[in-house]
């Protein structure tokens, strides 16, 4: 009996502690849930001021939600910015957030809290606060949540409200009441559940006890009798001793043989219906073990139903919130889809019209350029011509004739013939520089190591009477034209060791690193060259790209100062930019990007 109350209170117990798990599971999905909704209304508020960094929300007081956000905050951003979650035990300790969260469980004062983020740009989302009493609003309702939005407050702190936030929301107080007594009528209906089930237990717990109170009476009764047998015994006993005694009287022997023999025959017959007695009561006994067995089974089935129906029960109950949730996915997913679609179909449209500008612009500018590009070609031509004949002439009379010209005359012959000289030069850098971006020349694997190694080379001599040194690092293979991407790199190599300190000798760094400036998936090297020669002044640095300008005089550094141009016209017909750092007398740096194209590492 005690096994059969003992397992009877572990079914009790282990039911009850279902009971908790199930509690458990369902604010688990409650509070990833209330994330999630927490996420969506940031993403459908717009905020009047530009967010920079990161997106900052902020949870006030020890709620359990601050974890889930976290977790979703590591895969999900909002308004396109990582997302941070920051808990504050106190309202005057809430700065840097674009959101706030509290639950009216910790009974933070409304009122203050909106004063003291008046005017800050700061979202307040609360959960079971008052009607109109916050910015939002979201309430439990069945396992779920609904919210009601303050368009005064939002729009009080410039706040744009989506209409798909509007048209979900609750509309009216008489909807919020609504909901709050469907919530007290769920509540009630489960609390008279679990009385009813308390009450059963109560039953099935009172007949055990009435079957044991049953047992015990007839184990007094099967004692008492017990007893009562050993009395008669006893008395049989004493009978004997009797008769022994009173051998000596052989007819008052006789007699109490007599009246011994009837009293053991009454004896005997009592003892017959004594033994009956106790079959009888020990086959009630049994039938009543049997009735007990019967009914711990038919409990142990009535528990076992009731553990299936509760087990469907939780499994139907998570596949509806599941699918209410599927649900909800689908429709969000439905609307960003459309919305997308309608964005893109907008913007093709609009990029479809400026294609065909850029259209015209690109046929344009190619026919200006082809016109340039001839004229400039004429022009060099015919100012060549008569510079070469000129030079031509000088050259004969400096070489052939110095001794018929006086001294005078052979200075001006060596300024002509060097003029001229240096006209030519000019000349055939300004066709170079034309030719920069207009070449056909196919677009081919360049390895950069490999391109510095050999720039080297040509330049031993130079870094040689220079004493000159060149470190570079692991450089990466890139897609241009090696005759233009030679020229970039000769030309910056080529300054950092001709414009040198006096007293210290050339050390040029080269390095490269893989870049995406906007974070927008287009990817740049950008590679940096730098030295510690003597640096750009700060007046002349606007002027440093700018063809035929000099920063020095010919005698200091000769050179036509059209390089730089060469650099600049060659990094920008690729798509890419180049730009410089430089302190004087210190050193100078150059950067320059260049697109990494698909397929090319």
């Amino acid at each position: 009996m005690i096994q059969i109350r003992t397992k009877f209170l572990f079914f009790i117990l282990l039911a009850f502690l279902n009971t908790i798990n199930s509690f458990a599971q369902t604010e688990e999905v409650k509070r990833r849930q209330r994330a999630l909704f927490i996420f969506n209304f940031a993403e459908q508020i717009g905020w009047s001021k530009t967010i920079k960094n990161d997106f900052t929300i902020g949870v006030l007081g020890k709620d359990q939600v601050y974890t889930n956000l976290k977790d979703l905050a590591k895969w999900r951003k909002i308004q396109n910015k990582p997302v941070k979650i920051k808990q504050f035990s106190s309202i005057k300790d809430i700065k840097n957030v674009q959101l706030v969260f509290v639950n009216q469980k910790f009974n933070y004062d409304i009122n203050y809290l909106i004063h003291k983020i008046t005017n800050k740009n700061i979202l307040l989302v609360t959960e079971d606060y008052g009607y109109k009493t916050s910015m939002i609003n979201i309430v439990s309702v069945n396992n779920s949540f609904s919210y009601e939005i303050n368009e005064q407050l939002l729009s009080k702190e410039n706040f744009k409200i989506a209409p798909s936030l509007k048209r979900f929301a609750i509309s009216s107080s008489e909807k919020w009441k609504q909901l709050y007594k469907t919530t007290e009528k769920e509540l009630t209906k489960a609390e008279e559940t679990t009385s009813e089930q308390k009450e059963v237990i109560e039953n099935k717990e009172q007949k055990i006890q009435s079957q044991q109170q049953t047992i015990k009476v007839q184990e007094k009764e099967l004692t008492v009798k017990d007893e009562s047998i050993q009395e008669q015994t006893e008395e049989i006993e004493k009978l004997f001793d009797e008769n022994e005694f009173q051998k000596k009287k052989y007819e008052e022997k006789l007699l109490i043989e007599k009246e011994l023999e009837k009293r053991i025959q009454k004896q005997l017959g009592s003892i017959q219906k004594q033994e009956k007695n106790i079959l009888l009561i020990n086959s009630e006994i049994k039938k009543q073990h049997k009735k007990l067995v019967e009914q711990s089974e038919e409990i142990d089935l009535k528990e076992t139903i009731l553990k299936e129906k509760d087990h469907k029960l939780n499994t139907q109950k998570t596949i509806n919130y599941l699918l209410i949730i599927l649900v909800g996915f689908v429709l969000l997913i439905s609307f960003l889809i459309f919305r997308s679609y309608t964005t893109l179909k907008k913007f093709n449209k609009e990029l479809a019209i400026k294609n065909n500008q850029i259209n015209k612009q690109a046929i344009q500018l190619a026919a200006k350029n082809k016109e340039l590009e001839q004229f400039a070609h004429i022009t060099s031509h015919d100012l060549k011509e008569p510079l070469a004949s000129i030079f031509s002439f000088a050259n004969e009379l400096e070489e052939n004739h110095k001794e018929e010209l006086s001294e005078d005359a052979g200075t001006f012959v060596r300024f002509i013939t060097r003029a001229s000289n240096r006209g030519l030069q000019f000349i055939d850098a300004l066709l170079g520089y034309f030719k920069l971006g207009n070449s056909e020349s196919t677009s081919e694997l360049i390895n950069c190591n490999k391109l510095i190694s050999d720039i080297e080379t040509d330049l031993s001599s130079l870094i040689t009477r220079n004493n000159a040194t060149i470190n570079k690092g692991e450089l990466p293979t890139i897609t241009g034209s090696t005759i233009e991407l030679r020229l970039l790199f000769q030309n910056l190599i080529n300054n950092a060791i001709k414009f040198k300190k006096t007293d210290t000798d050339p050390i040029i760094n080269i390095t490269s690193q893989k870049i995406s400036p906007d974070n927008n998936h287009t990817f740049y090297w950008k590679f940096s060259i730098s030295d510690n020669g003597i640096g750009i002044a700060d007046e002349h640095k606007d002027r440093i790209f700018v063809i035929f300008k000099r920063l020095h005089s010919k005698e200091q550094y000769d050179g036509t100062g059209i390089g730089l141009a060469y650099c600049k016209k060659i990094v920008e017909s690729i798509g890419g930019k180049i730009w410089f750092e430089s302190q004087k007398g210190i050193g100078t740096t150059f950067h320059f990007t260049i697109p990494i194209q698909e397929n090319v590492t």
